[in-house]
C-alpha cells in the first residue's frame, strides 16, 4: 500500500510541471494568435460582436415591453428613445439602432411623435 501511494505521488509530480505550465501556454498562444490576426478577420471578429451586442439589446427591449405590457395589459406601451436608453443604461444611438432591428421583425412601430416608439409585447 505505502508503495503504491509513493507510486502514484511520483507521477503526480512528474507531471506537475506540465499541469502548471499548460495554463500559462494557452494564454501566450490565445495572445499571440489576437497579435497576429490579420486586419480582415479583426473586423469580422469586431462585426461578429456588434451584432451580438444588438441583437442582446433588442431582446432586453423586447423584455422591457413584456414586462410593462403585464404592468399595464388595457394600455398601449410608447416610450421615448432617451427614456429606453436611461432605462437600459445603453447609448440613446445604440437604443436605436436596435428598435430598427425590432422594426425590421415588426415588434414595434414609429409613433408620429419624433423619438417616441410604440412596443409590441
Amino acid at each position: 500500500m505505502a508503495n503504491l501511494l509513493h507510486a502514484i505521488l511520483h507521477v503526480v509530480r512528474l507531471r506537475a510541471w506540465f499541469l502548471a505550465t499548460m495554463p500559462s501556454a494557452l494564454a501566450v498562444a490565445a495572445a499571440c494568435a489576437r497579435i497576429f490576426e490579420s486586419e480582415a478577420a479583426k473586423q469580422k471578429r469586431t462585426e461578429e460582436k456588434r451584432k451580438k451586442d444588438l441583437r442582446a439589446l433588442a431582446d432586453k427591449i423586447a423584455q422591457y415591453a413584456q414586462s410593462v405590457r403585464r404592468q399595464f395589459p388595457k394600455g398601449t406601451v410608447v416610450v421615448s428613445e432617451c427614456d429606453l436608453a436611461e432605462q437600459l443604461r445603453k447609448r440613446p444611438d445604440s437604443v436605436v439602432t436596435a428598435l430598427n432591428v425590432l422594426l425590421k421583425e415588426q415588434k414595434v412601430q414609429r409613433t408620429r411623435l419624433t423619438g417616441y416608439w410604440k412596443l409590441h409585447a
